[in-house]
Parts: C-alpha cells; structure tokens; sequence
C-alpha cells in the first residue's frame, strides 16, 4: 500500500510553508510593546518638534 505524504497544496512550487515553522532565534516583542514603543517615539518626535522647530 502506498504510503500518504500530506505536504500540503502542490500549487505552492515548493515555496516555504511559513506557518508550519518555528525560529526561536529571532527577538521576541509583545504586540503591545510595540505599540507602546510606536506612541513614545511619536511623543518624543512631537515634543522635540515643538520645543526645537528646524
């Protein structure tokens, strides 16, 4: 009996199949440290635009 591979669609051209993949080498940043960080940069550009006008 044949043995059943289940590699997924075969349209995929032998593309990487991201979501069944796992790097634990990369950072790790929680989605709302991010936003937090991208509001603080925002402050801190705003303030210096309006203490020190180029």
């Amino acid at each position: 009996m044949a043995k059943k591979n289940d590699s997924g669609f075969q349209s995929s051209a032998g593309l990487m199949r991201y979501f069944d993949t796992e790097n634990d080498k990369g950072l790790k940043i929680s989605p709302k440290a991010v936003i937090a960080l991208a509001i603080v940069v925002s402050v801190v550009v705003l303030l210096a635009n309006t203490f020190a006008p180029l």
